[in-house]
């Protein structure tokens, strides 16, 4: 049986302003309006002998990425947390040595949360014959059939045929020139390099510490040094920090003698640019794609996507325009390889756009942040039934609270009371405090803070029912 394995690490700068370093594009609803991409990652894994999936997701992201499983009756899913990144070799091993502990020796089915695959019988039938071929020791790679001469993919030639569907792996190229790729495309040989694989748990980790064994020592350490926290199981910081930074193409598929491809012809897209996503994207006779409150006039194969407000386009071409809460992207299609460079630029002006948007998920709900000023800050909060906030502490801020709708229960010192539609209640400076939804529809209210300093580091957690309490002042996450 397969144990699907699914990376659900990185950040997704080139999809700026909509993904961002707490909620990246693989969290998301890029493509299909219904669902995120790891939900459709999930999802497409349906008719298939397997396992249900293992998520590797960083630390940060931990309760964004429980809250989608939970949507989709994963609640007791596995989630890997690692507590920074160290690259798609680690995290794999991570998967594999914890499938090994626990007594199995899976083929691994290694996905990446946010792909695009269109044809999903053809994706199928790709995986069955890469499981002959895995079975057989092989440490499988998907290369997927070229539809024009990419220059921002790797690139896998063919060499030998292996059984009915496959291949040896000749080798692994980096990203070409133009008039490489059009080479590699002409001559029939060459694949784009996926990022997805197929393997024995054991086979990788022995091919792992014949190439790198410095990675599964690190890993051996780190998974040895793990905690279970609900549904998450949190590898030993320490020892993971002293792993090496490698992926799985260096560090063991570019040394293996075994490395085998099938060919994957599904309509596959990695949705790494705007660019790409107008690519897949539905368009009108125009050629544009228009998400949300759009009016054009004259506007000719361009991406515009509106959040929260009208937005309006004459006579342009070729753009992109993406409009959130805090921002929006002007951006031409034959640059948005470089929307990174904004970010980068936001990084280095310390400013939060490139982290968080306005509205921030935590697992007891949601809170937007709909305005600011000089000793004051304004959120809208939405508490999830049965929720409960951190009992807590501020030291340079008091909190007033007025509901909007449902009910809260409030601990305010050493009372503990109801407020509900219409009614407010004050928690001054230094005054440990909870909030609690115990209704069964969602809790809304308006926080208004006041004090002299307002950042989300100034609390002191005493409780948290969602294994937050740490013995020093944390982020508000």
């Amino acid at each position: 049986m397969l144990l699907p394995v699914i990376m659900a690490g990185g950040s997704g700068s080139r999809l700026w302003p909509l993904s961002r370093q707490l909620n990246p594009k693989q969290f998301l609803p890029m493509v299909d309006q219904n669902q995120s991409m790891l939900q459709a990652t999930i999802e497409r894994l349906q008719g298939l002998d397997a396992q249900a999936p293992r998520l590797i997701c960083n630390e940060q992201h931990r309760f964004l990425a429980a809250e989608q499983l939970r949507q989709i009756g994963l609640e007791q899913a596995n989630i890997l947390l690692e507590p920074m990144g160290r690259n798609t070799a680690p995290a794999i091993a991570l998967a594999a040595l914890q499938a090994i502990e626990e007594g199995q020796n899976p083929l691994l089915l290694v996905l990446a949360a946010d792909h695009l695959i269109q044809d999903v019988p053809a994706f199928h039938a790709s995986i069955e014959a890469a499981m002959v071929l895995a079975t057989a020791g092989k440490l499988v790679t998907f290369g997927i059939v070229p539809a024009y001469p990419e220059t921002g993919y790797g690139y896998i030639q063919k060499g030998e045929v292996l059984g009915s569907e496959g291949f040896k792996v000749n080798r692994f190229v980096e990203k070409p020139d133009l008039s490489t790729a059009q080479h590699y495309v002409a001559s029939g040989d060459y694949f784009w390099n996926s990022g997805m694989f197929m393997f024995r748990a054991s086979r990788y980790l022995a091919e792992l510490e014949a190439f790198q064994p410095d990675i599964l020592k690190a890993c051996q350490q780190a998974l040895a040094g793990a905690e279970q926290d609900l549904y998450f199981t949190r590898i030993d910081a320490k020892a993971f920090s002293e792993c090496p930074d490698d992926s799985i193409d260096y560090a063991v598929m570019e040394k293996t003698a075994d490395a085998a491809m099938v060919p994957l012809d599904a309509g596959w897209s990695d949705i790494g640019s705007w660019s790409a996503l107008w690519d897949v994207s539905e368009k009108d006779i125009n050629g544009n794609v228009l998400k949300g409150d759009v009016l054009q006039h004259g506007t000719r194969h361009s991406y515009v996507h509106a959040e929260h407000r009208l937005v309006t386009t004459v006579g342009v071409e070729d753009l992109v325009i993406v409009e959130t809460k805090d921002a929006v992207l002007v951006a031409h299609k034959s640059h948005v390889q470089d929307v990174k460079k904004i970010v980068e630029q936001l990084k280095q002006d310390q400013r939060h756009e490139h982290a968080n948007h306005r509205e921030v998920y935590r697992p007891w709900g949601v809170y937007d942040s709909i305005d600011s000023g000089h000793r004051y800050q304004v959120k809208r909060i939405t508490v999830k039934p049965g929720a409960k906030l951190s009992v807590q502490m501020h030291h340079h801020r008091a909190e007033h609270w007025i509901v909007v709708s449902g009910t809260a229960s409030v601990t305010n010192g050493d009372k503990t009371y109801l407020v509900t539609e219409n009614q407010s209640t004050y928690i001054p400076i230094g005054q440990v405090h909870a909030l609690e939804n115990p209704g069964v529809i969602p809790l809304e209210l308006i926080e208004v803070q006041s004090g002299t300093y307002l950042g989300e580091d100034d609390i002191v957690r005493f409780e948290d029912k969602y294994g937050r309490v740490k013995p020093k002042k944390v982020k508000h996450d």
